[in-house]
């Protein structure tokens, strides 16, 4: 997956407040995706002002039912509901059309206004013919990026498949002008009224926001400006299915490919003051990652490593940092470590302040997850005359006991560089999830081996490595710490070639999301 597709997670729309009649025209904060220059296959999100007639523009409402098939679906649509409701208000007040479209429901609005409106557009010619479905082209867009081949839904176990819906949502409000159909109808009446823009907002993203007749695809096809507001949306994906992310992060990649091949989007703080919606069980976990170190890159190596491996998977990304000066005992942003739900450790011989070590051991007592690389056995054990720092009133203090204590390790030094070393997954730990889709056939250690046995008894070993006329020494392993049995993970590898190996990065990742007890992608997954 190309990290640079879903950058743009952490960027929030600019509010343009409420509109009314009169106000003057639209002002949208529109976001794409275009291709990086000389055709790299990446693309990078482009941000820019429109300013569009509220009498040339409609909102198209798709398929906001009253009850889905899937409950959790039925929640959402619930949930979102009364933001959607607040904006198509302050569209309506200045002077947009709302069209709502509750496909296969129409015979509860039979005698309505709303729908009498719609079947009073003549019927035009379409530059594209209309179809009562538009399915995935290959030509104009790739396979979309989840998997919604089992209908989507993410409760378990699944809802039953169906035709539960009877109307629109009631908490949608359908007003004097407002028109309601659920076909072709749409095209008409835009091209009756001059309608040149439109807003799409509803559900489901990957399937009928794309493919209805008044969904993305076809109402770009006919040389409409459409965007969607993305913060209205949402998918039907199932988080057990490819790429094997949250539902959240599921619509987030939806969106990400509409931004890319078919229109740009918007959000709801174009239209209503506040901060763009989200559901509220949409709880993205930040790692932070503590880097302090001067031997291995990791100052290189662990960030290059998250953007590609988590920041897609919709994990937000925090840097704790110190300078490769092994006399410098800064660090910058360690306030951050208080929201973590993993902390990755990549540090040597380095003190701290006070205040940062206790954020670690609230952290830990709290039961949330620490994965340690190579140096991080030693990482606050301070030696040399670098110890004439840490006197009393000074601020800064170490953590000498950090390896046996937090990783019931016994690290007390390391072989000399040269021989890489092999590794063997450990009989007993087969089937571990923090070993799925890891491979140590032809998976070896670049770095010196360290001498860390014996390790404490609740230490489970996965990986064991050997360097010639030397004892095998265990590699990686996994414990609980505290009270709260927080989950702890440390390797001695992280040398900088290790993390050209496929099975380190599968090992490493594997470990900062069972560490945050999140689901493991399985082994033929990325």
């Amino acid at each position: 997956m190309n990290s640079s597709l879903l950058r743009t997670w952490f960027l929030v729309s600019v509010s343009a407040g409420s509109f009314a009649v009169g106000a003057g025209p639209l002002s949208l904060n529109l976001r794409d995706r275009v291709e990086a220059p000389g055709g790299s296959g990446s693309f990078e999100v482009r941000e820019r002002r429109a300013e569009w007639d509220p009498a040339r523009t409609a909102v198209v409402l798709c398929d906001m039912w009253d009850q889905h098939w899937c409950r959790s679906a039925t929640a959402r649509v619930a949930e979102m509901a009364p933001r959607m409701n607040a904006v198509i208000q302050a569209a309506r007040r200045a002077g947009v059309l709302i069209i709502h479209c509750p496909s296969s429901t129409l015979d509860f609005y039979r005698d309505s206004p709303g729908r009498k409106l719609a079947q009073s557009a003549p019927v035009v010619e379409a530059r594209v013919p209309l179809q009562g479905w538009c399915s995935l082209d290959r030509t104009k867009e790739p396979a979309l990026p989840i998997d919604d081949s089992d209908g989507g839904c993410d409760d378990w176990p699944q809802c039953a498949q169906g035709s539960p819906w009877k109307r629109q949502i009631a908490a949608l409000e359908i007003a004097p002008g407002d028109a309601i159909t659920d076909s072709a109808e749409a095209y008409y009446l835009m091209r009756q009224r001059g309608i040149e823009n439109v807003i799409v907002m509803g559900v489901h993203l990957n399937m009928c926001v794309l493919g209805r007749p008044f969904g993305i695809r076809q109402l770009v096809a006919q040389g409409l400006n459409v965007v969607l507001m993305r913060d209205l949306t949402d998918t039907m994906y199932n988080s057990r299915r490819r790429p094997f992310v949250s539902h959240f992060v599921g619509t987030d990649l939806m969106v990400a490919h509409v931004e890319q091949h078919w229109c740009p989007t918007v959000t709801s703080a174009d239209f209503i003051d506040g901060e763009p919606f989200r559901f509220a069980a949409d709880r993205r976990k930040t790692v932070a990652l503590l880097v302090g170190e001067n031997e291995y890159r990791t100052w290189e190596t662990l960030p290059a490593f998250a953007a590609e491996e988590l920041a897609w998977r919709g994990y937000t990304l925090k840097a704790v940092t110190s300078s490769t000066r092994t006399d410098d005992f800064s660090w910058d942003n360690w306030a951050a470590l208080k929201d973590a739900a993993v902390i990755v450790v990549s540090a040597r011989r380095r003190a701290m302040p006070d205040g940062m070590r206790a954020l670690l051991r609230a952290h830990l007592a709290a039961g949330r997850g620490l994965v340690g690389i190579r140096t991080a056995s030693h990482a606050f054990a301070v030696r040399g005359p670098a110890r004439a720092e840490l006197v009393p009133g000074a601020g800064l203090v170490e953590w000498a006991d950090f390896d046996p204590e937090v990783f019931g390790g016994n690290y007390h030094g390391h072989h000399g560089a040269g021989p890489e070393t092999s590794l063997a997954v450990v009989a007993g730990a087969v089937g571990h999830p923090v070993l799925t889709g890891v491979s140590a056939e032809d998976f070896t250690g670049h770095g010196s081996l360290y001498q860390v046995a014996p390790l404490k008894p609740d230490a489970t070993v996965l990986l064991q490595g050997t360097i010639p006329g030397q004892p095998t020494e265990p590699v990686a392993w996994v414990r609980t710490y505290g009270a709260r049995h927080a989950r702890v993970f440390y390797t001695s590898l992280g040398h900088a070639e290790d993390f050209a190996e496929p099975s380190f990065r599968r090992l490493f990742l594997n470990a900062v999301l069972w560490a945050m007890d999140e689901p493991i992608p399985p082994a033929a997954a990325p």
